[in-house]
């Protein structure tokens, strides 16, 4: 999935009622701790294009940094923790492992299959990719829907 429907879904689930941007950020947290700094690093080099980069032109770390984003084995005891400190921040760390959620079964072998058990097990879905119409069109629907649904259900709490 795209970093931007990620961040998106993560504020219409866990970010409408607190911590909104919280919840953005950890909704595409897995993907800017490698993409984005990858993204950083080649703006600020001059070597940024639009696309998907070859596998083999990608720097090595960037492989370790997609699999601890990616992974409920490293997700889930952070948010615990957090849990038992601030239960509403941890609320809206879940959108971290919904990001993983949805990336596990859209995201092939073939480019960054998502390694949810890692570090405990390599195992990875060959998924169907994201940029497939039939996925990525109802993604934009129930997305738009879910955010049509919080932008009303705000609207109506603060006219009253």
């Amino acid at each position: 999935m795209d970093t931007l429907s990620h961040a998106l879904w993560g504020y219409g689930l866990f970010g409408y009622k607190r911590y909104p941007w919280s919840a953005i950020f950890f909704g595409s947290m897995p993907d800017l701790i490698s993409f984005g700094f990858l993204m950083l690093i080649n703006l600020m080099t001059g070597h940024w294009h639009f696309g998907k980069p070859a596998l083999d032109s990608l720097p090595s770390w960037i492989f370790p940094a997609y699999s601890i984003g990616h992974s409920f084995m490293v997700c889930l005891p952070i948010i615990y923790l957090v849990y038992r400190f601030n239960r509403a921040f941890a609320m809206a760390m879940l959108a971290w492992p919904f990001h993983i959620i949805l990336d596990f079964p859209f995201h092939s072998k073939a480019f960054f299959a998502t390694p949810i058990f890692w570090p405990l097990s390599d195992y990875k879905m060959d998924g169907v990719p994201w940029t497939h119409w039939y996925i990525w069109y109802p993604n934009i629907l129930f997305l738009s829907i879910l955010l049509f649904y919080r932008y009303k259900k705000n609207f109506k709490k603060f006219n009253q």
